[in-house]
């Protein structure tokens, strides 16, 4: 939490830049919501919560400016280069390396088990595919403080996302309870039980029902997972043929239905698509910026340039900026 790279966050973007609004989630209290349901999980089912609360803060320490459209565009420039991006393993170089505290070494100093669940949280890598994080055992399960809190991120975002989509007036309770069973089902159940409130507050009471639902059902169907698989020890979960921190499948078949529902309504919306269009031309023009003039880069990252090739090293630096930093940068360098 004393990481520059976390402070960060609070200026990178979720779904809505700023430019859009700022009343809406940043990348830093998504993660602060994310922590609070990973610990609740982690402590009903009598695992590390302080491990759950770890991972959870810093899982999406590695995500570049403007959201998954920074992200997508980052790769893509990366790709024109024989190179890709990809934020967990970023976030691994951030703790390992970028932060720099300790007169002894770089890095933060973490745990194996936080920088194993940093990678490995939400992807299962194959060993033959990343051979350079061999002492990861990318060929066993994670503990299931890691396995919770991909899940849990998606509780935090599904929930999250569909609360500040309605705030923006693109999606209508209609809308949403026409696509979204669960949501349906809790919206009727609080209209019965409140006939007179206002719109508002029945949508309220519903998203607290429908986290509800997420987050009930993740502690137990891991629990009954758990029970049924006999693990009684770390070695035995990390050696079961799939991961058991997983929703029931009913409620699985109904987050899918919810997720994919934001993707169609809002991530893909008309009202969005000029902040997206925006995010992939200024990652775009900035990366080819400094690959034409490299010396533009501060002096701290031409440095690094007789180590590691140019292209990780530019997006070394697009990655870690915040989304009002980017803006200043492509001001600066790319704007006519």
């Amino acid at each position: 939490m004393h990481a520059r790279a976390f402070r960060r966050l609070e200026a990178k973007t979720q779904v809505f830049t700023r430019r859009y609004s700022d009343h809406f989630r940043n990348r830093l209290t998504h993660t602060i919501e994310v922590t609070q349901i990973s610990r609740t999980i982690a402590a009903q089912l009598g695992l590390n919560d302080d491990l759950a609360e770890a991972l959870a803060l810093v899982h999406d320490i590695g995500h570049p400016p403007f959201g998954h459209a920074g992200e997508k565009a980052l790769d893509a420039a990366m790709r024109l280069h024989g190179f890709s991006f990809d934020h967990n393993l970023h976030a691994l170089r951030i703790v390992e390396d970028f932060e720099v505290q300790y007169a002894a070494f770089r890095g933060l100093n973490l745990t194996f088990e936080v920088r194993e669940g940093i990678i490995k949280h939400s992807h299962d890598y194959k060993p033959e595919d990343r051979p350079e994080l061999a002492e990861y055992l990318l060929n066993q399960r994670p503990p299931l403080e890691a396995q919770l809190i991909d899940l849990t991120d998606e509780i935090g975002y599904n929930t999250g996302d569909l609360d500040d989509g309605y705030e923006a007036r693109l999606l209508t309770v209609e809308q949403i309870a026409s696509s979204v069973a669960v949501f349906d089902r809790c919206y009727r159940d609080v209209k019965a039980l409140y006939p007179t409130a206002a719109e508002k507050l029945l949508f309220n009471e519903a998203l607290k029902r429908v986290f509800d639902i997420l987050v009930g059902d993740l502690i137990s169907n891991t629990r009954l997972r758990l029970e049924q698989s006999g693990a009684r020890s770390l070695d035995e979960i990390r050696r079961q043929p799939e991961r058991l921190a997983a929703f029931s499948p009913s409620i699985e078949e109904e987050r899918r239905q919810l997720k994919n529902f934001l993707y169609e309504n809002l991530y893909f919306s008309p009202a969005l698509a000029g902040e997206k269009e925006d995010a992939e031309r200024i990652i775009g023009e900035l990366f080819a910026h400094w690959m034409e003039e490299p010396d533009d880069l501060p002096r701290s990252y031409r440095d690094k340039s007789a180590k590691e090739p140019l292209p990780r090293i530019i997006c070394d630096y697009i990655a870690g900026m915040t989304d009002p930093f980017i803006y200043q940068q492509y001001e600066k360098y790319c704007s006519d």
